[in-house]
């Protein structure tokens, strides 16, 4: 049974994988600043990704083989406000667990990147992903360092999280009766929910196929924002108010985050996959429960 690391273990993304990695019994180490309140088999460790030396005790005493840093500033409005932490956190953060999975050569170093790493329009968020991206990269060269580097599109699910933006927007219309829109509603993007990302996530380690690769992660679910609200508005009974406001979306990318590709990457979709309309009919109930 290998002993497998999850930076981040408490987050959004995270919780699902720590789950799919117990389904597939791995010795599953939740490592995070606050415990998550998921029921979970995982061992869980308290720490601070930029406390180097909580970071070398926990590899010294449990000796992971597998090491997933999913930890760090996920929220690209948020890092615009906080640069600096941003880039304390999605960069050196990760150079303190990328040099402590070094020392104790482990198996295989999974990175989750974000679709911003290859945009120009991701701002600090992005250039701190593409930054960590490039360590990985030059460690590989140096040390024969054993990694793969995972770049989400976007994630949702019926989860409170911060940076889940689907739940979030249903829960305000719940709220509210409104969905508020900065932009002008064409933006388009490929949904995928947390639970299928996160058995894709696993399958990447049990195959030698992606070691030394970049993937991408994204749903079959391709639509735009405008169509996304108009399906959120009739389940809920065609009775949500939509405002495109047209102004305040200029940091996010409209079509494709594909302004730049600094490695070759393969795209990975999953087959079955959870149904969009299923899914958000779930955020609902959620928001409702809530």
């Amino acid at each position: 049974m290998k002993k497998v690391a999850v930076f981040g273990g408490s987050g959004f993304l995270g919780t699902y994988l720590v789950d799919e990695l117990i389904e597939r019994d791995y010795e599953v180490y939740a490592l995070d600043l606050v415990q998550s309140q998921n029921d979970s088999k995982a061992t869980f460790i308290q720490l601070d990704i930029l406390n180097r030396d909580q970071i070398d005790q926990a590899f010294d005493k449990y000796q992971f083989d597998i090491v997933y840093n999913l930890a760090g500033f996920a929220n690209l409005d948020k890092a615009i406000e906080f640069p600096v932490e941003t880039f304390q956190l999605n960069v050196m953060g990760n150079m303190y667990i990328l040099e402590a999975s070094r020392k104790h050569n482990v198996d295989r170093f999974v990175y989750a990147s974000s679709a911003y790493a290859m945009s120009d329009k991701g701002a600090f968020y992005g250039l701190s992903k593409l930054s960590s991206e490039k360590v990985i990269e030059e460690y590989e060269k140096k040390y024969n360092f054993p990694f793969t580097i995972l770049r989400y599109g976007s994630l949702y699910s019926d989860q409170d999280f911060e940076n889940n933006y689907i739940y979030n927007l249903v829960k305000r219309c719940v709220d509210t009766g409104e969905i508020n829109h900065g932009g002008d509603g064409e933006e388009i993007r490929e949904y995928i929910h947390a639970e299928d990302a996160a058995k894709l996530s696993v399958d990447v380690i049990e195959s030698e196929a992606y070691r030394g690769k970049h993937i991408i992660l994204t749903g079959v679910e391709r639509m735009k924002r405008i169509e996304l609200f108009h399906l959120i508005n009739e389940i809920m009974g065609g009775k949500i108010k939509i405002n495109l406001k047209n102004d305040g979306y200029s940091n996010h990318y409209k079509f494709t985050p594909y302004s730049f590709s600094p490695e070759e990457s393969q795209k990975l979709i999953p087959n079955p996959y959870i149904d969009m309309g299923q899914g958000i009919l779930n955020c609902i109930k959620k928001a409702h429960e809530k």
